[in-house]
């Protein structure tokens, strides 16, 4: 992977638990690999890592082996469905929810050293507000904000896109609306967001779409496995397709020319800065 080739680096994040954001995450990263994507899905929850319990797999190393020096970066990837590749986090190891700053930079520094093509790095971060989930969106140049119809979920994200514009300069969003009734319900929580970020904010706000409730993404969730791979004419596989070429044509004049390199970059930037 060359330092310069131009990539996509972008963070599934959202205000609060429960709205399906590693869903997300998994299933976009299977549609833009069917798109013809070489991706990379980085588990950055690091105090509730979920992703390999998503796909049903069993990694032998993850990030706290790196952090201890006993193996590479490289050496944690696991294979996920579509040939995305998977960089798992340390599920349970309380450590790992509050990294310090060295470590957060150390472990971002290791995947300059990522062999192979890559076109776009999603990286799963945890929900709320904390330190490691504002340093590691606030490194990637395109942020998706998951939401579900419930109000702590529109405030929380409101919370999210309000800190991260303020403090950490962070000023172009999308969002996501997940697990909603039809396209108008996906269209009007993406307003109410966008009116009060619109009054208060200084940010630009653009709108993926919507993911329906779909009993069979449910199925898929219960079998451990992505929708796109399981079961992929269901509603909600065709959605997330749907975003992904919406993710493609948003960032395709946004991709980063400086690789893996300028979100290391910009990670130690927003630990020190």
């Amino acid at each position: 992977m060359g330092e310069g080739a131009p990539i996509n680096v972008i963070a599934v994040s959202s205000g609060k638990g429960g709205v399906g954001k590693t869903s997300v995450a998994v299933n976009l990263a299977v549609a833009l690999a069917e798109a013809g994507e070489a991706v990379l899905l980085f588990d950055a929850d690091l105090g509730l890592a979920n992703v390999d319990v998503a796909l049903g797999l069993k990694p032998e190393r993850d990030i706290s082996a790196v952090l201890a020096g006993e193996c590479t970066l490289a050496e944690t990837i696991v294979a996920g469905p579509a040939g995305i590749r998977i960089v798992p986090a340390s599920s349970g190891v309380a450590r790992m929810a509050s990294l310090s700053a060295s470590e957060q930079a150390g472990l971002v520094s290791a995947f300059s050293e990522l062999p192979g093509p890559l076109d776009t790095l999603l990286v799963d971060t945890g929900a709320g507000i904390d330190s490691a989930v504002l340093t590691f969106a606030s490194a990637c140049p395109e942020i998706i904000v998951v939401v579900c119809d419930e109000p702590t979920s529109l405030t929380d994200a409101y919370a999210l896109i309000k800190v991260l514009s303020r403090d950490h300069g962070v000023k172009r969003f999308q969002l996501l609306a997940n697990m909603v009734d039809n396209e108008l319900q996906g269209r009007r929580l993406f307003d109410k967001v966008c009116g009060v970020a619109d009054r208060y904010l200084d940010v630009h706000l653009g709108y993926l779409g919507h993911i329906p409730r779909d009993d069979y993404l449910r199925r898929a969730v219960r079998q451990q496995q992505a929708v796109m791979t399981a079961y992929p004419r269901a509603p909600s596989a065709q959605a997330f397709r749907r975003a992904a070429v919406r993710v493609q044509k948003t960032l395709r004049a946004t991709a980063v020319s400086g690789g893996i390199g300028f979100f290391l970059e910009r990670l130690i930037e927003a630990e020190h800065g």
